[in-house]
C-alpha cells in the first residue's frame, strides 16, 4: 500500500530506462517509488546498478523509456522541454560529487548564476547569494574563486547554489565523494542542518555506507531493481 498522496512529493509508477539498440541494457526496471516531503535519501548499490539513472530521472536530467514521474502532482515525462527546464530550474537543486562551479567567476558570482538564470534582478540575487554562503559559513570568501577555496569550502558553495532558488528538491550524486572522512562530516551535517531548517526533500545517492546509515531511509538499487527500501531507526 502506498502513502497518502497529500504527503508524497515524488511518486514513481513502473519506471523503466532501457539503453542500446542491438543489446539493451536495462537500467532500470519498473520501479516504483514514493518520496515524501522533507525526508532524507540515500540511495545505495553497486556500480552499474542503476542508481544515479534512477537520480537523473527524478532530477529531470533524463527521459524514461516507459512509466511515470509525478514531482509536486505535475508528470514530468509528458512536459516540453521548455517546460522541464522551468521545473529545474525552480524545484531542483543539484549537488555533484565534482561540483562544477564556474572557474572564471568568485563564489559569490558562482551562487547567483541560478538566479540570474532565472530572471532575478542583479541586487537581489547578490543579497540572497551572499545570505546563503554566509548559512553555510563562507561569507568571507564571498570574492575567491575555485582555486583560492579548499575542495570542503568549493563544496559548501556547490551547496549554496543548489538552495539558492528555494528548490522544493535537493539532489546529491556523489556529494561527498572526493572529500576526506572529516570534510564528508562537515558536509553531512551541514545538509542535515538545512534539510531539518527548511523541510526540503533530500535525495542522495552514496557509495559510503556510514553516511547512508544517518539518513531517514535508504533505497538500495541492485540490477535496475529496488532490492531494499528501509527506514533508519537511529535519529541523527
Amino acid at each position: 500500500m502506498f502513502d497518502d498522496v497529500s504527503d508524497i512529493i515524488i511518486q514513481i509508477r513502473n519506471l523503466s530506462k532501457i539503453y542500446g539498440d542491438g543489446v539493451e541494457i536495462k537500467a532500470l526496471d519498473a520501479i516504483d517509488l514514493d518520496i515524501k516531503r522533507g525526508e532524507f535519501i540515500a540511495i545505495v548499490g553497486p556500480s552499474g546498478s542503476g542508481k544515479s539513472t534512477l537520480l537523473h530521472q527524478i532530477g529531470i536530467l533524463d527521459t524514461p523509456t516507459s512509466g511515470t514521474i509525478l514531482l509536486k502532482g505535475i508528470d514530468i515525462t509528458k512536459m516540453s522541454d521548455k517546460q522541464r527546464s522551468k521545473m529545474r530550474n525552480e524545484e531542483l537543486g543539484f549537488i555533484f560529487q565534482y561540483h562544477h562551479l564556474l572557474p572564471d567567476f568568485n563564489a559569490l558570482e558562482n551562487v547567483m548564476m541560478p538566479l540570474l538564470i532565472k530572471g532575478t534582478k542583479r541586487s537581489k540575487a547578490k543579497k540572497m547569494a551572499f545570505e546563503l554562503l554566509k548559512e553555510v559559513g563562507l561569507e568571507d570568501r564571498i570574492n575567491h574563486r575555485t582555486h583560492q577555496l579548499s575542495g570542503g569550502q568549493n563544496q559548501r558553495v556547490a551547496i549554496a547554489r543548489a538552495l539558492v532558488n528555494k528548490p522544493s528538491i535537493v539532489i546529491g550524486d556523489e556529494p561527498t565523494g572526493n572529500l576526506d572522512t572529516k570534510k564528508s562530516d562537515s558536509i553531512y551535517e551541514l545538509l542535515r542542518r538545512l534539510n531539518k531548517e527548511y523541510n526540503q526533500t533530500f535525495i542522495l545517492v552514496t557509495h559510503d555506507e556510514r553516511m547512508a546509515a544517518k539518513t531517514d531511509r535508504i533505497i538500495r538499487i541492485v540490477d535496475g531493481k529496488i532490492a531494499e527500501d528501509s527506514k533508519n531507526r537511529k535519529d541523527f
